[in-house]
């Protein structure tokens, strides 16, 4: 039998009656209800997420700034105290070696935040630079628990939950504060993968059974609704952001995922700096896209090969129904000549080899000017 990881909130979905998937490693929920059905509530209402197994990485030391300036492909000067940045960290060939978000607590204290699959990577990179500084590297993933909570009415129910101003001015979009919620002292960050205004909570898993249990409760009447992992791509597919292992891989930069704009050139000498000059200075041959289907009756695959003006320009690389838009989404690297909003493409179904066609899109499908997210 082989040995599975559970998060803290396990029994919990075993009650609710989920469906459970594997997360590397981990049993999580894919779904409570239906993918369509929490994908609605965090649109409308409000969803709260089990991120557990995507946690802190701690960075502490007098060189904790140098050395993530040496490591970040963005500049870490910046953010302030209290302040998240998003960024990835690359090869020397300026492949990405992951997409993550940093938050600084102070000048020798950060945490690094890793996608699950890349932690264990990041984490031993980190290390290895880390070699003669004063930088000192501690995984607390599994110390630390972790809820995502999203929706237009997160702010509504967590104000319930706590004392603390979450206003806007007092807490603004990437921005996070330590607050008690719950009578729970923690993190609360103005961050997630929804594209709504939403808050990820970090907190010592000896209290998650109880944050959970008072989050669902306190939204009961507001709509809020346990979502699982389905929903979770699902709404992330409409706001266009790229998954690491689908999207993103060591074998793209920045510039091609469309993340030119995380690249901050200055006097550090990050890895991967020569490279991504080269690159930009020569010019991309592919970028990353959104294709945008008329409905919700095809889903193209993984590897599905896009087509424009009769010849092959690129592959999906990942996609899910947009429920909300009622449209199918998709994401695929395509020829520069055909990364342009509005050009029309077909997908060719891996499947039943019928063509179908779409539209490039080069922002968000869904709410493109962040009004919602930085309401």
């Amino acid at each position: 039998m082989t040995a599975r990881k559970h998060t803290p909130y396990y029994h919990k979905f075993i009650e609710l009656g989920a469906e459970i998937v594997d997360r590397i490693g981990f049993d999580t929920a894919a779904r409570f209800t239906t993918i369509e059905d929490e994908h609605r509530a965090t649109r409308e209402a409000a969803g709260l997420y089990d991120v557990y197994y995507q946690g802190p990485i701690d960075l502490k030391g007098s060189d904790a700034t140098t050395l993530l300036q040496r490591l970040l492909v963005n500049d870490i000067d910046r953010i302030g105290d209290g302040g998240v940045i998003y960024s990835s960290m690359c090869n020397e060939h300026g492949g990405m070696l992951d997409d993550m978000t940093v938050y600084r607590h102070s000048e020798e204290h950060y945490w690094i935040v890793a996608t699950p699959s890349r932690a264990a990577l990041i984490e031993q990179w980190t290390v290895e630079h880390a070699r003669g500084l004063q930088a000192y590297v501690t995984n607390c993933v599994s110390g630390t628990a972790y809820l995502s909570l999203q929706g237009p009415k997160s702010r509504d129910i967590l104000g319930r939950l706590t004392d603390s101003d979450l206003s806007t001015d007092r807490l603004p979009y990437f921005t996070f504060i330590n607050a008690v919620v719950a009578d729970v002292p923690m993190v609360v960050s103005r961050t997630g993968y929804s594209g709504e205004l939403g808050y990820e909570l970090y907190y010592s898993r000896d209290y998650a059974e109880h944050v959970w249990d008072s989050i669902i409760e306190t939204g009961r009447e507001d709509g809020l609704k346990p979502c699982g992992l389905g929903a979770l791509r699902s709404i992330r597919m409409e706001k266009k952001y790229p998954l690491y292992g689908l999207d993103l891989s060591d074998g793209n930069s920045p510039y091609e995922a469309g993340l030119g704009w995380t690249v901050r050139p200055r006097h550090a000498d990050f890895i991967g700096k020569n490279a991504l000059a080269r690159q930009k200075a020569d010019g991309i041959k592919r970028e990353l896209v959104g294709i945008e289907l008329s409905d919700l009756s095809f889903l193209p695959a993984p590897g599905d090969l896009i087509y424009g003006d009769g010849r092959e320009v690129g592959r999906v690389t990942s996609a899910d129904r947009g429920f909300h838009l009622g449209k199918s989404l998709a994401m695929g690297y395509v020829e520069t000549a055909t990364a342009v909003a509005g050009s029309q493409i077909s997908i060719t179904s891996g499947s039943t080899g019928e063509d179908y066609a779409g539209i490039v899109r080069t922002r968000a499908f869904y709410d493109p000017e962040m009004t919602r997210l930085k309401a």
